[in-house]
């Protein structure tokens, strides 16, 4: 099974909120946090990285677009979808400008609004403020870096950061061959000990005992990223 993924739900509406949590549990794995507020929200926010999030604009405690934009300022770059029961071009363009990524009206088919996350996340996941959760780490490949909860960070090779890439976006375990030619391309003069040497490497840096492996697994042929 892929590794769920973090999304934030700000919306007032209960039922709606309820709903849309189980769709997108069902949909792609997603671990939903909910929030029927700003200051609800606001707290959701600090509890780590999140994938995307859906704000509503009109919350009980104040306007979804000021919160998308205090989140910006607080550094959070995965995508934020907002939604709306206006659709006037003022409203478009102040909720985009507020740092949102997409803005849909409702009511709307929940197919439309996934297709419209799934281009946004194909997008950030290739952009210089892309973040991931790997263990006690955060992950930002653009820089080959992970850096832990106490800020120290760790520098990673160009090779070591497409194997954990890949591996955070699969989900699940990943055979050797697979991950060789997705890091190294269909080389005939790379092998498998190749790989295994880089896999040594990077358990002497992301693991606390590297003999005894959590985050980066051997699993029935393969490797595979533990949450």
């Amino acid at each position: 099974m892929p590794t769920p993924k973090r999304v934030l739900l700000v919306d007032d509406d209960t039922m709606l909120r309820s709903s849309l949590a189980e769709q997108l549990a069902q949909e792609d794995s997603y671990t939903v946090v909910e929030a029927g507020s700003i200051e609800e929200g606001r707290a959701r926010a600090q509890d780590g990285l999140y994938e995307f999030m859906i704000l509503d604009i009109g919350l009980p405690d104040g306007d979804g677009r000021m919160f998308c934009r205090e989140l910006r300022d607080a550094g959070i770059s995965c995508p934020i979808v907002m939604l709306t029961a206006a659709d006037t071009d003022t409203d478009t363009i102040e909720g985009l400008e507020s740092g949102a990524n997409d803005y849909v009206t409702k009511p709307f088919r929940f197919a439309v609004l996934m297709a419209r996350v799934h281009a946004h996340l194909r997008s950030h996941g290739h952009s210089e403020d892309a973040q991931y959760r790997i263990g006690p780490y955060t992950f930002r490949p653009s820089a080959k870096l992970l850096i832990d909860d106490a800020a120290k960070k760790i520098r990673l090779t160009e090779k070591e950061t497409n194997i954990l890439k890949f591996l955070h976006r699969s989900g699940e375990t990943v055979p050797r061959e697979t991950l060789l030619h997705e890091v190294w391309g269909y080389n005939p003069a790379v092998t498998t000990h190749t790989l295994e040497t880089h896999i040594y490497r990077l358990r002497q840096k992301i693991e606390t005992d590297p003999s005894r492996a959590r985050l980066l697994v051997t699993e029935s042929g393969g490797y595979r990223l533990m949450p």
